[in-house]
């Protein structure tokens, strides 16, 4: 039997009919029954969509024909030897944070590699921005643009956020401006999900698509609640798992980038593990709340003050049940900071205050470390399994003085001027050593090599 499909105007005169009509459960409030007018959220809406942008990101790439590779076919048909190139645009959105001095927070994945970054307002205007900073590990990026006429949106506080409350999310979802969709805070806290870098997502049935990413996950006043981030899908379309950002997380993000020009994340130097009921008991703990600490770099800040074997259970006020939630506190844990860890020792509950210093940083800009090593990201690295410790290079441009001189994304530095380097203390010291030139020993795919960089 074939489907008929009805006029939408005559679906909505069958509702309201059906609406009017008397029933067992209690009437719907409407216009027609008692003259107020309906529930809507377009009185805050108007409020907040011109804070949320259109942003589009043009990157020139250069375009290989294996063809012109060779001599022969040149010669033969008079191609000049050239190189050639295309220029491509992607979107996304934005939400402007602070409409005084033209901030507007993104995705990292939005405006990575982007050569030039255009915001379109939701008046029409299009104006031009500049990247002030990004931190790759929470995927979230700072634009400033001119700041007339901008207007901002108000942070609100997730962790007061609960699951069932209803939520709000507004981007540009397949380069349509303005739309909003609506639904509730499925989940709280998410992580595991397999992206890089830190994961503390709020999970959402508000329909987040392809274009949505680094807009606005607002609550039922208007309030910034998340930034917008990724989508759960066979098909890349939405099928009602979404993922933000928490808006606390954001905040304290965005004011390292403009304090600093990047996050300065504290280097704690711990690995830990879920507990499971064998753990739980062989660390004299009732139940299986918290995570077990199975590794303190010596040179992190948690050094001498926890140990192997120690049962975290809460990290700067917030409760520790799994890995995700340790992961999610640390994210935040800024250099200058005093962290406060509640563990178990031998059964018996600890506190210990931990001071995140100078020279005990995470993650740096390479330019932070020394001019050569501009345009290059660096992080702590500890991977028992294979080189064990060293300094990751998580980000390098083409063309920089490093990437020339061989140096990739993905290496280990393990030494520097013939010191060894576990982390990126260690660096900085092996390289003031000599200012000639720096050597590095270098860990990847396997293998070891040296990049020398002058």
């Amino acid at each position: 039997m074939r489907m008929k499909l009805l006029p939408l105007a005559t679906i909505a005169a069958g509702l309201l009919v059906s609406l009017a009509a008397p029933s067992t459960f209690t009437a719907v409030p409407n216009a027609l029954s008692n003259g107020q007018p309906l529930p809507s959220l377009a009185p805050m809406l108007e409020q907040v969509n011109p804070a949320v942008v259109n942003i589009a990101t043009y990157t020139t790439t250069a375009v290989r024909n294996p063809l012109l590779d060779d001599p022969f076919f040149r010669r033969f048909f008079n191609v000049p030897n050239r190189q050639r190139y295309r220029r491509t645009r992607s979107a996304g959105s934005g939400v402007v944070i602070d409409a005084e001095n033209g901030y507007i927070v993104t995705n990292n994945h939005v405006v990575a590699r982007a050569d030039d970054i255009d915001i379109t307002l939701s008046d029409g205007r299009v104006l031009e921005a500049e990247l002030i900073g990004t931190d790759q590990a929470v995927d979230l990026a700072l634009l400033q643009a001119p700041a007339d006429g901008l207007i901002e949106i108000e942070f609100g506080d997730s962790d007061a956020l609960r699951v069932g409350d209803f939520v709000v999310a507004i981007g540009n979802p397949f380069g349509l401006n303005q739309t909003v969709t609506s639904g509730i805070v499925s989940a709280l806290g998410r992580s595991g999900l397999g992206f890089e870098g830190f994961e503390d997502f709020i999970q959402t049935d508000a329909s987040i698509n392809p274009g949505n990413s680094g807009g606005a996950l607002v609550d039922l006043s208007g309030a910034l609640i998340g930034v917008n981030a990724a989508l759960l899908s066979p098909a890349g379309a939405n099928i009602g798992i979404g993922f933000a950002i928490p808006s606390n997380l954001v905040r304290a993000i965005t004011d390292q980038i403009v304090r600093h020009g990047e996050v300065r994340r504290g280097y704690l130097g711990l690995e830990v593990q879920n507990l499971d009921p064998n753990l739980a008991e062989a660390f004299d703990t009732k139940d299986q709340d918290g995570v077990v600490v199975v590794s303190v770099a010596s040179g992190g800040a948690a050094a001498g003050e926890i140990e192997t074997g120690d049962v975290i259970t809460r990290v700067g006020g917030r409760e520790v049940q799994e890995i995700g939630d340790f992961h999610s506190q640390t994210a935040a844990v800024f250099i200058g900071d005093e962290l406060k860890v509640e563990l178990l020792r031998k059964g018996r509950k600890h506190q210990v205050t931990i001071a995140i210093e100078d020279d005990l940083q995470e993650q740096v800009g390479g330019e932070h470390i020394d001019s050569r090593l501009a345009n290059t990201e660096l992080q702590n690295f500890r991977n028992e399994d294979e080189v064990g410790a060293g300094v990751l290079v998580t980000a390098i441009a083409q063309g920089s003085r490093a990437w020339t001189a061989g140096l990739r994304k993905g290496d280990v530095i393990v030494a520097a001027n013939r010191k060894e380097v576990g982390e990126l203390k260690d660096l900085r010291e092996a390289i003031g050593v000599q200012a000639q030139q720096i050597l590095l020993r270098i860990y990847r795919s396997g293998r070891f090599g040296y990049v020398s960089i002058r």
